[in-house]
């Protein structure tokens, strides 16, 4: 089957187009919102324009498109983009790496009920633990851009998940998966990618939270 993935750079939308080569789809592209808004309920801001590089690494087509990211108007934009990629791609389905997102994954599939396409969630509701710890055994070397969650500091900023990092999350009690916003991520490199990507950035802190703003990369 042709498939398209909805991608955002991040180590689940990463992870699921992984999942679905090995499951034999055939990802012919990826599929980025560009959100104006940077409190989006659907999509991530945080260095989102990178994914352009990101499927560069990767070798595979990425379509992209702005949206000013008001809630629903926003899933609206991503449905006229899809059905773009359906004209181009002649795709059958789509794949999503929500993990337990209801609003996100009921809304995919919404527009995939209305374009005619099959909705395809590989992660849905994975034990977050199991799910990280598979994602350092199969070699993806995901970073940590984005933080808001207590006892994580600027120290954060840019370090790569690994058996350590998962030790003192969990010490922490911190969602191991991230799935309540505690972080964002960024994948440089993975065994979807053909090429690894460098990345430098400025660390940016409000004394709160903060973030990794990438400034360079290289592929």
């Amino acid at each position: 089957m042709k498939v398209a993935a909805l991608f955002s750079g991040g180590k689940d939308s990463t992870y699921a187009v992984y999942y679905a080569m090995q499951q034999g789809f055939d990802v012919v592209a990826l599929v980025t919102i560009l959100p104006k808004n940077k409190e989006s309920y659907m999509f991530h801001s945080l260095n989102i324009e990178l994914t352009k590089v990101q499927a560069e690494a990767m070798g595979i087509k990425i379509y992209q498109a702005e949206s000013e990211g008001v809630k629903e108007e926003e899933v609206e934009d991503l449905e006229i983009l899809l059905e773009e990629v359906k004209k181009r791609e002649k795709i059958e389905g789509i794949i999503c790496g929500a993990l337990a997102s209801e609003y996100q994954k009921t809304r995919v599939e919404k527009i995939c009920e209305d374009l005619g396409l099959a909705s395809i969630t590989p992660l849905w509701h994975v034990d977050p633990k199991t799910y990280m710890e598979q994602l350092i055994s199969e070699g993806f070397d995901i970073r940590i851009i984005g933080v808001s969650a207590e006892g994580l500091d600027k120290s954060w900023l840019g370090r790569r998940i690994d058996k350590v990092t998962l030790q003192k999350l969990e010490k922490l009690r911190v969602h191991m998966a991230f799935e309540g916003g505690e972080a964002e991520t960024f994948v440089v490199d993975a065994p979807v990618f053909k090429k690894k990507i460098e990345i430098n950035g400025e660390k940016i802190w409000d004394g709160n939270s903060g973030f990794l703003r990438i400034t360079e990369t290289h592929i």
